[in-house]
């Protein structure tokens, strides 16, 4: 038997294989043989040839894990996968309640029957959720001060100063299981998967991501002004912000939001552009 760990030399600013090589210290036992996916092909072709007992490590962050289950048929892998964060944000892995330095899990349950998001006529499955008003124009100005430096990126930071000057709310249309709700000035759209998204925001506290019924949250925060906003939007790290009155959480396995204009998105920290709506379907 083989455990192969999968990593991404160029993640993490280039410490994707640093990152991988701390599994020598946790897995002393087992027998380890390191694979930089830039360089061995497919996932599909790289499973097809494992003998059944192999087992298989994916390292990264969030970004990491979306490519996987959306580069292979998740629920057809026969083989035990397990996960390492070596990212910068590991969504996913708070969302397990998991430390940094932690043994790899295994995540086979977390990878089959996830939802899919589609967004200007591409469909994909997402492992955490998806963010729509200020969080994808976080992740749309982080992008950017990325490509004008390796400095890490304070989105916290980039949603204040978007709170306060460069962010504009929207009017959003929601429907979650054939009921439409209509909202005015919303700040933030996101249907999730797990609890987290955006480098350890608590969108939706009480989302299960092994709910047995499938379910997703979506959640909504809107009809405030900046000051008010500004002030409550701290509790969303700890997931307080739910129980305030301009935030509104709906249950169901099919969401749809529509904007009144095109604004930045966000599936699994990964950024797309110019989105005026977007649809879940578990």
């Amino acid at each position: 038997m083989k455990t192969y760990v999968l990593y991404n030399s160029k993640s993490n600013n280039n410490t994707g294989r640093q990152g991988a090589e701390k599994l020598r210290e946790i897995w002393k036992t087992r027998d380890l043989e390191f694979a930089d996916t830039i360089e061995f092909g497919s996932y599909e072709s790289f499973f097809a040839k494992l003998s059944p007992d192999d087992e298989v490590c994916i390292c990264g962050g969030d970004g990491t894990l979306n490519y996987f289950i959306n580069s292979i048929d998740c629920d057809s892998v026969k083989n035990k996968v397990y996960y390492f964060p070596t990212g910068s944000g590991n969504d996913f892995w708070n969302d397990l309640e998991k430390k940094q330095g932690d043994a790899p899990e295994q995540i086979n349950k977390y990878i089959k029957d996830l939802p899919t998001v589609t967004v200007n006529g591409k469909t994909s499955k997402f492992i955490n959720g998806i963010g729509y008003g200020i969080d994808g124009y976080c992740c749309e100005e982080g992008d950017r001060q990325k490509e004008k430096s390796d400095k890490p990126i304070n989105y916290t930071s980039i949603a204040i100063k978007g709170l306060l000057f460069h962010y504009k709310p929207t009017n959003a249309e929601v429907e979650v299981d054939g009921k439409k709700f209509s909202f005015k000035k919303a700040w933030l759209a996101p249907t999730m998967k797990g609890r987290f998204y955006g480098g350890g925001m608590m969108a939706t506290p009480h989302q299960n991501r092994l709910d047995p019924d499938k379910n997703v949250t979506c959640m909504v925060m809107n009809g405030a002004g900046k000051i008010r906003t500004l002030i409550a939007f701290p509790s969303i790290f700890k997931g307080e912000h739910v129980k305030k009155k301009i935030v509104h959480v709906m249950k169901g396995k099919h969401v749809k939001v529509r904007f009144d204009r095109p604004v930045a998105l966000q599936i699994d920290g990964e950024t797309v552009l110019n989105v005026s709506e977007y649809e879940v379907n578990v």
